[in-house]
């Protein structure tokens, strides 16, 4: 998950009226029947991210590189295989592997291996992605995967290979190596073709077999993927596809503070479906977080109001539901169909909801726990694999201090609370 400037697309996409024309009804769900231990999963978020960079003109991290966060124990593995999810995707942010010398980068190596063993032995599968961070100062994607003439492309590659060699060793058929996150190029840029390309003949030329996840440009929004031509990539299998889904992201990230744009910052209490709840309810939220902000200019909160006013009038006027998510997701199935891709090749590697502010509502939200059934529901009915966002933090499933499983949300996934 970045903050790439695809949110910017969410005003344009509500204003479709193609895109809010509802799709028929899904007549019947589809078989799960990959070979792969990837099919139902959490992204183990923030376990090997959140990094201690020293402030610039330094360029390395102080150890251990990461900040304090919560990490998932033996006993938090175990709990989550026995929900009935089967697999982690790990977020792992490169620069610290990049930044150390050999004898750290030894010990980062060591510590990912461990993790990786630990997701086996309580019988989950895990796909490592390699997910560099746009907030740091130095070792960001722009430097490392933004061409492949990048400043630190080279140094980037030769880890992907280190990295598919070391994954190789571990059993096969459960371990995969996700190259990079969200690439920024656009949708149908040659710039991320070559990239992803020369990453992918790097792990290559370390592990003949290890499955590689791949995916298209702009974010790996749906649109990136079916603009992907896989005909390239036939040399490198095995492969599985994937794809990110955040849409409609004035409900998805409201609230977020890393968002560029203010719209977000001051969002609360934006309902799933959209029906569920009122434009004047919503309206009434945003005023009461935009009232406690003490930061902002009166101009600006002003500006802010109108703007967000606007979009959220697009958004109860669209009545968004769950066929606005089919309606999304059907573009993925369809791009597959039309390369005769078996679709459980394909694996919607994030999805998610920030929750609702408690502060500024009246009463308990549940359209988090709406939203995010309706989205593995319609991505099981075209027989994608999912991986939710996340195992902590903001839009996490487990409390960061407790260790609870939130129950709504491990009900909204399909998942069966541990006895």
């Amino acid at each position: 998950m970045t903050t790439w400037s695809r949110r910017r697309l969410l005003g344009a996409a509500l204003s479709t009226a193609a895109l809010f024309a509802p799709l028929p009804p899904v007549s019947s769900s589809l078989a799960a029947t990959g070979e792969w231990r990837f099919r139902r999963g959490v992204n183990a978020f923030p376990w090997f991210s959140l990094t201690r960079e020293f402030p610039a003109p330094r360029t390395d991290y102080d150890w251990p590189p990461f900040q304090q966060r919560p990490v998932p124990t033996a006993a938090d593995l175990r709990r989550l295989r026995a929900t009935g999810l089967d697999f982690i995707r790990l977020p792992v942010d490169p620069g610290p592997f990049l930044a150390g010398d050999a004898g750290t980068r030894g010990r980062l190596l060591a510590m990912l291996d461990r993790a990786v063993t630990g997701a086996l032995d309580a019988d989950l599968g895990i796909i490592v992605n390699v997910q560099a961070n746009s907030a740091t100062h130095y070792w960001n994607p722009d430097r490392m995967v933004s061409s492949t003439a990048a400043p630190a492309f080279d140094l980037y590659r030769t880890l992907i290979g280190e990295l598919a060699g070391r994954l190789a060793r571990f059993p096969s058929g459960k371990v995969a190596l996700e190259p990079v996150n969200e690439p920024q190029q656009s949708c149908e840029s040659n710039v991320w073709s070559q990239v992803q390309l020369a990453l992918l003949t790097e792990a290559r030329a370390s592990s003949a077999t290890l499955p590689l996840i791949v995916t298209g440009g702009c974010g790996s929004m749906v649109s990136g993927l079916t603009a992907l031509d896989p005909a390239p990539l036939s040399p490198f299998e095995p492969i599985l596809f994937t794809f990110h889904f955040y849409e409609p992201y004035l409900f998805s990230h409201q609230g977020a503070p890393w968002m560029d744009e203010p719209v977000y910052r001051s969002l609360n209490n934006v309902p799933w479906p959209a029906s569920a709840g009122s434009l004047e309810a919503t309206l009434a939220s945003v005023r009461a977080r935009m009232a406690e902000d003490t930061e902002t200019s009166e101009a600006d909160k002003k500006a802010a109001y109108t703007e967000t006013e606007r979009v959220l009038k697009v958004y109860f006027d669209a009545r968004p539901d769950r066929w606005f998510i089919d309606k999304y997701l059907s573009q993925a199935r369809d791009w597959a169909d039309s390369h005769d891709i078996a679709p459980e090749r394909i694996v919607m590697g994030e999805f998610g909801a920030l929750r609702t502010d408690a502060r500024y509502v009246a009463a308990p939200n549940p359209d988090r726990a709406r939203y995010i059934a309706d989205v593995r529901q319609s991505a099981e009915s075209f027989g994608f694999a999912w991986a939710f966002w996340a195992l902590f933090d903001g839009m996490g499933m487990m409390d960061d201090t407790t260790r609870a499983l939130d129950p709504e949300i491990v009900e909204a996934l399909g998942l069966t609370m541990p006895g």
